[in-house]
């Protein structure tokens, strides 16, 4: 089995694309699988190597999604890279698990309210389908990663506040239920700098050497200090999207994920070594933009381009 470790090795940044999932849950109209492909191709070359690419559901209710396994085997192609994929439910884990995907993304609410409106199941059997998964897993022929990712880790757009003691808890609670890797999203843009460092600094006493994930929307226009905070509280893999598609559909109006753009010159500024050629990264805007011009693009470092004075290769 691919250890957490060999996917997200220990002190080095990982930053995950996930717009060709995330960025896409909402559109209208979306990219051709051709295009998608050339997407996830042009990041690879400009050095980005984790990317989350649908979820496993019915095309008939998701019809973006509809390619998922070729994306995953576009993925395969690529040395070095790696796939995540979110699975809703135990059939869409067993149909992920027929797949070459490296990582399942589990979605875990913080508060009852949200797991109830947006999964029709409490928290406790949310933790109790990572357990599932993680078992269906064991006994497969297939070994990617277990991801529960925690929503509405930063506050909820119904129950309101979210106490930082109570996602920790049910961090815990999901890393024994079989869970590889735990994530905290801020799904619906609440958090501001303070919460982000306090919360990621707890994840990071709790997790000590395995890695976390952090998942910010830019809903609020605090995606980029957050993510610095959170990187200050000792976060080393996070999530962004490409000119910074996406939303949540409980955040109407939301801006979606941070500009992935954005976060990579943010980590090359704070001395973190990206790997990713920001020129390259940036130029990447074209292929959404030609195949979804009614969607909006967002992103600083995309108005005004990176100093010419910085070298932007590791």
């Amino acid at each position: 089995m691919t250890g957490v470790l060999d996917i997200y090795p220990a002190g080095r940044i990982t930053l995950r694309e996930v717009g060709l999932r995330d960025g896409l849950q909402l559109v209208k109209n979306f990219p051709s699988t051709q295009a998608k492909q050339e997407w996830i191709r042009c990041e690879y070359a400009a050095g980005m190597r984790h990317f989350e690419v649908g979820s496993f559901l019915p095309a008939s209710r998701m019809p973006q999604f509809a390619d998922v396994r070729e994306m995953i085997e576009t993925v395969e192609a690529l040395p070095s890279a790696f796939s995540m994929a979110l699975a809703l439910n135990e059939r869409g884990a067993a149909d992920a698990l027929a797949t070459g995907v490296n990582e399942i993304v589990c979605v875990v609410s913080a508060t009852e309210e949200h797991s109830q409106a947006n999964a029709r199941r409490t928290r406790a059997e949310a933790v109790d389908l990572v357990r599932t998964v993680a078992r269906m897993r064991d006994g497969s022929g297939r070994r990617p990663l277990i991801n529960a990712g925690i929503a509405m880790a930063f506050g909820c757009s119904i129950a309101g506040a979210v106490a930082p003691a109570q996602v920790i808890a049910l961090a815990e609670q999901c890393l024994e239920a079989g869970a590889d890797i735990v994530g905290i999203a801020d799904t619906v843009g609440f958090a501001g700098p303070r919460q982000v460092g306090e919360l990621a600094g707890a994840m990071t006493r709790l997790c000590d050497a395995r890695p976390y994930i952090v998942h910010l929307h830019d809903t609020r226009g605090m995606g980029i200090a957050n993510a610095s905070t959170a990187l200050d509280a000792g976060a080393r893999v996070l999530d962004g999207s490409l000119g910074g598609l996406g939303g949540c559909p409980f955040a109407p109006g939301a801006t979606g994920n941070v500009v992935m753009e954005d976060l990579v010159y943010l980590c090359e500024t704070k001395g973190f070594r990206t790997g990713i050629d920001l020129d390259a990264l940036t130029a990447v805007r074209e292929i959404p933009a030609a195949e979804m011009p009614q969607e909006q693009l967002f992103g600083a470092v995309a108005r005004a381009g990176p100093p010419r004075t910085i070298v932007w290769r590791s």
